[in-house]
């Protein structure tokens, strides 16, 4: 399971202009909520929230989140960004509780080379990147392995194929496709080449042996 930390202050204020002026300090407005609390309004330094998304899967890891210094485990469930300068308008953040189950957005890492790929000349086509899991957040897995070392041309990958860690289930619908090994595409060129090289070879004229004439004799 991935954790980070981060701190946050409780913001007793709302509306648009303390949002205008928690940015101008370097800040922006978030939310905690959960199954056992009411929804509290929080302040987060911009600059620290920027650089934690740089080493995280936002979606997937569990964020120990210091309200006015006291710890809570959270999950981003919603970041807010600016239609064009990208920059985050707003979070919201889950409160995470002991024996109740999440769910969550949960990256694939495919390991190894397909069978298809290594030994066919096919070209493996990664459908999904991500499988909607639900789990206790104490097994929040980082990713989860997908091993693609037996795929063949023209075989795929179901999602009822994988191979789960323990306390993990996929939402997901078991006949969906995860990954297929497609085979080589033929190259327009080189088709071409081949086709005139087989129209040429078969109009070549046949050639006949001369008999002996009578001058020959």
């Amino acid at each position: 399971m991935a954790t980070a930390t981060l701190s946050a202050q409780v913001r007793n204020e709302t509306g648009k202009g303390v949002a205008r002026k928690l940015r101008a300090a370097g800040q922006f407005p978030a939310v905690i909520y959960g199954h056992a609390r009411q929804a509290q309004s929080l302040a987060l330094n911009t600059r620290e929230f920027d650089r934690l998304l740089e080493h995280i899967a936002a979606g997937s890891t569990v964020i120990e989140l210091a309200i006015d210094g006291r710890p809570t485990r959270t999950l981003i469930r919603e970041i807010q960004r600016h239609p064009v300068k990208r920059h985050v308008l707003h979070v919201d953040f889950q409160e995470l509780v002991a024996g109740e189950t999440v769910t969550i957005r949960c990256p694939i890492v495919y390991v190894g080379t397909a069978e298809g790929v290594r030994n066919q000349g096919g070209v493996l086509d990664q459908i999904l990147h991500e499988l909607n899991i639900e789990v206790d957040p104490a097994n929040i897995p980082n990713h989860i392995d997908v091993d693609i070392t037996n795929l063949t041309i023209g075989h795929p990958l179901h999602v009822s194929d994988l191979q789960l860690p323990a306390g993990v289930k996929v939402l997901d619908d078991p006949e969906a496709t995860v990954a297929i090994v497609a085979a080589p595409k033929v190259n327009a060129d080189d088709a071409a080449a081949d086709a005139a090289a087989a129209a040429a070879a078969s109009a070549e004229p046949e050639v006949v042996k001369k008999g002996k004439t009578d001058d020959d004799k």
